[in-house]
């Protein structure tokens, strides 16, 4: 059992806020199965897709050969592609497109299977320095009409204090644009600093707070390396400090979802070359279920949703 203790004058929210309306996420599209999306090797041959009936035990489509080949940016990969779908019934995915690049990938489907062009939005190449965008994620916000996306990127000597504490000198912060349309595009901004080392952030709105779960990404001096939460009663923030770690060590890349009144939270245990879990009922007591777990040989970072029926049906059709 993983416990979590929320110190309250770190977090700067109380433990009964946070409790309010646990269960009542609103995911447009949502159906009976779970649909996961990943990456495999270094993101070469672009997006593949598992289904599961309990959120547990995981099957690839297409022969666990990937639906779509990354054309976005100059090194042409697709790592840790989040799906979600908004208001208007598409799917919209963004990804990381490659390790030094100020940009991300964009594209949109309605079906999972035909999907627009893929874009590349440069939403770091206003800061020269910028070494990468790494782990994106997009969200859907139904009562600001407001989609977020939101990554991870090191501008060397900007935050001097924690610049010895990753890995090569990566020393991250995570940003953010917002768009109605995906045309037109807000200002980058800081979306989260509270003063680590922080990547591969993901996000539940849950009654009326956000929670933000992320990946402290400290090596130096003492590795943490583990999933924490943060939260904000604002879409854009300012977010909490991060709680304690309710992850172990050397895991990266959360995804969540509520299933039968639990939140499981999944991630890459990159050091051993599988997925793990961890459950809870009230985001404060968290059960590793890492051993009940399966997913398909070769999987990495990437996030969870709801489809229905038919579009399973769909995506089983897809054969290469």
């Amino acid at each position: 059992m993983i416990n979590l203790k929320y110190n309250m004058a770190r977090v700067g929210i109380s433990l009964m806020i946070m409790l309010i309306g646990l269960g009542s996420i609103r995911i447009y599209g949502q159906g009976d199965f779970y649909l996961f999306s990943f990456f495999k090797d270094n993101g070469e041959d672009g997006l593949h897709l598992a289904y599961s009936e309990d959120g547990f035990t995981w099957q690839a489509l297409n022969q666990n050969k990937s639906f779509l080949t990354p054309t976005a940016g100059k090194d042409k990969l697709m790592r840790d592609p989040c799906i979600i779908r908004g208001r208007d019934r598409l799917f919209h995915m963004v990804w990381t497109v490659s390790w030094n690049e100020p940009g991300i990938g964009y594209a949109s489907s309605a079906d999972l299977i035909h999907w627009s062009e893929q874009r590349y939005l440069p939403v770091m190449e206003h800061e020269p320095l910028t070494r990468n965008c790494w782990a994106p994620e997009v969200f859907y916000d139904d009562d600001e009409d407001l989609y977020l996306i939101f990554w991870s990127s090191t501008i060397p000597g900007r935050f001097p204090e924690t610049d010895s504490s990753g890995d090569n000198g990566y020393n991250h912060r995570m940003y953010f644009v917002t768009t109605k349309d995906f045309q037109e595009f807000s200002e980058t901004k800081l979306f989260y600093n509270q003063g680590f080392n922080v990547i591969d952030g993901t996000l539940q709105k849950i009654g009326n707070n956000y929670f933000l779960f992320l990946k402290d990404e400290t090596k130096n001096p003492e590795a943490e390396k583990n999933i924490r939460i943060a939260t904000s009663a604002h879409l854009t923030g300012p977010y909490s400090a991060a709680s304690n770690p309710i992850s172990d060590h050397w895991v990266e890349g959360p995804t969540s979802i509520e299933i039968d009144d639990q939140w499981v939270i999944y991630f890459d245990m990159y050091t051993r070359h599988q997925m793990g879990a961890i459950s809870s009922a009230d985001l404060i007591e968290w059960r590793n279920v890492s051993d009940y777990i399966h997913f398909p040989k070769g999987t990495r970072h990437g996030t969870v949703l709801k489809i229905d029926q038919k579009t399973l049906e769909n995506l089983k059709k897809v054969a290469n």
